[in-house]
């Protein structure tokens, strides 16, 4: 009877989620309760709440105290010189831009949201494929999976929902994974290279305005990639003008005013149209067609800019302070000098009382924040509901006893592989929320009854995150795919083979290094 109520209330919780028809802090309390008066043992709800948030409580604080830091990083500019020299490194180079893509997702990642990540990384990489006329499923999809794979941060999510399920230390699940997800990264550079070679192959290395002498005349052939808004594929013909400003050969598309159609290099970079004029025409250069989302502005010295310069919020006397600030966080962080919560908690003090010594503009930087802050915070308490309810009543142990005998014999010790391979199917087609809180617990009791260590089953459970990023359940991925203009249909087409290979790489690696 347990196992049959464990498995329906999964059921119910996961249908319910991924419906949307109701919102996952609502779910985790509603129905884990409901079920809990079907088991017969409502009168004990209580103790099972109660002594589910007691254990939860520091895993809440640590994230709602990463995402103030982090935030407040954001705000006082210690990335903006970051996106500048990767913009810088990117040059007009199809590789650069790509590889870059990479680098400045992964950077940016630290914060642990990935709303944020896509926003910066878009704002900033944007103008530049619209302009070389790159492919933008692949910065998407390079995007995504760079910050899937720095998703697994203890304050990104997975990492502290894993925790909060099997009720373990954050840190005992991620320090040692560091070599694995190291790997990943890696596996993402690397992919991220040999993609943007194939763009420079497609398109070309171009010259943008400012970079090239007046002799350059040089004529290079940029076809609309499948990333790009058109409404059919076209070719671009660009050339660069003369020394005396006169404009070159008009660029060629399907249509003068389709949608998709890049403007040729030195034009106004006005999207939905074809244009070709002098270097003068656009002193600001690529990013003065970039939307303003996000605080995106041109920037004449830079040639692109992903971040408002001028934000009353910068810090830029305080910046080395705040670089050394972050970079001793997270050396404590994985030296465990002290527990996750209590780092961040004086990280995120010490960087609003010295960035922000008036009370009412640490008020405003931390109601800018409030609304990740309650969504995070609500839903690992309201996760003492479901956690409780599968644990107090005996359900988890019953679904438990029940996996363990459908399991052939002999993958039993090594339920920590399959708890990996099962991650990448598993948190794409459903939310982490019903994987971590729903199915995870299920599978640890699993490999406890073969003598698996809990942590190595929620280390595997980590590995499919790259994968996860992409999922049509992330709502952070509709703000990547939309900010871009990219459909959702190319976007996932194009990442989830990549996303998938990065994730099996990072199990590889793991269980190649003993961390699984």
């Amino acid at each position: 009877m347990l196992t049959f109520l464990g498995f329906a209330m999964i059921a119910t919780f996961l249908v319910l989620i991924m419906m949307k028809k109701m919102s996952p802090i609502a779910a985790l309390v509603l129905i884990p309760a409901l079920f809990c008066v079907f088991a017969g043992k409502g009168a004990h709800l209580g103790d099972y709440v109660i002594e589910g948030v007691g254990k939860l409580a520091p895993t809440a604080a640590m994230l709602m105290f990463a995402i103030v830091y982090f935030g407040v990083m954001i705000d006082v500019g210690l990335f903006d010189p970051i996106v500048r020299g990767i913009l810088r490194f990117c040059k007009a180079d199809p590789m650069r831009v790509v590889v870059g893509t990479a680098v400045l997702a992964a950077i940016v990642s630290l914060d642990g949201d990935g709303s944020t990540t896509f926003m910066i990384t878009v704002s900033a990489m944007y103008p530049l494929y619209k302009r070389l006329g790159l492919s933008l499923v692949v910065m998407t999809g390079v995007a995504a999976t760079a910050n899937g794979v720095m998703n697994t941060l203890p304050w990104g999510g997975p990492t502290a929902r894993a925790a909060t399920a099997l009720k373990l230390d954050a840190a005992d699940i991620f320090v040692p994974m560091i070599p694995a997800l190291a790997v990943g990264l890696l596996f993402v550079f690397v992919l991220a290279y040999v993609l943007g070679v194939k763009e420079r192959r497609r398109v070309g290395t171009l010259v943008l305005p400012g970079q090239a002498g007046p002799e350059a005349a040089e004529t290079e052939l940029v076809p609309a990639g499948p990333g790009t808004a058109a409404a059919a594929a076209t070719d671009v013909a660009v050339t660069s003008t003369s020394a005396n400003g006169s404009a070159g050969s008009t660029a060629s598309a399907g249509s003068a005013g389709s949608a998709g159609s890049v403007a040729s290099v030195g034009s106004a970079g006005s999207a939905g149209s074809t244009a070709s004029a002098g270097p003068t025409a656009s002193p600001a250069g690529p990013a003065a067609s970039a939307p303003r989302g996000n605080g995106s502005a041109p920037a004449p010295e830079d040639g692109f800019q992903g971040l408002d310069p001028d934000r009353p919020t910068l810090r830029p006397r305080l910046y080395w302070f705040n670089a050394g600030l972050t970079v001793a966080l997270l050396t404590a962080m994985i030296m465990e000098l002290l527990p996750i919560p209590v780092l961040f908690l004086l990280g995120a003090a010490l960087a609003l009382t010295v960035n922000f010594p008036h009370m009412p503009d640490q008020k405003a930087r931390i109601a800018a924040h409030a609304d990740n802050v309650l969504n995070v915070a609500g839903m690992v308490f309201a996760a003492a509901v479901f956690t409780g309810v599968l644990t107090g009543t005996g359900m988890v142990k019953h679904m438990a006893d029940w996996l363990v005998g459908a399991i052939p014999e002999g993958m039993g010790p090594h339920m920590a592989l399959v708890t990996g391979l099962l991650s990448l199917p598993l948190t794409y087609f459903m939310s982490n929320d019903g994987f971590y809180f729903g199915v995870l617990p299920v599978l640890a009791e699993a490999g406890a009854a073969h003598g698996v260590s809990p942590l190595e089953i929620a280390r595997a459970s980590l590995v499919g995150q790259a994968l996860h990023m992409s999922s049509p359940l992330v709502p952070a991925v509709y703000v990547l795919v939309g900010m871009a203009k990219v459909e959702f249909g190319d976007h996932t087409r194009f990442t989830v083979k990549w996303a998938a290979l990065t994730s099996l790489v990072v199990l590889a690696a793991g269980m190649l290094f003993g961390i699984i």
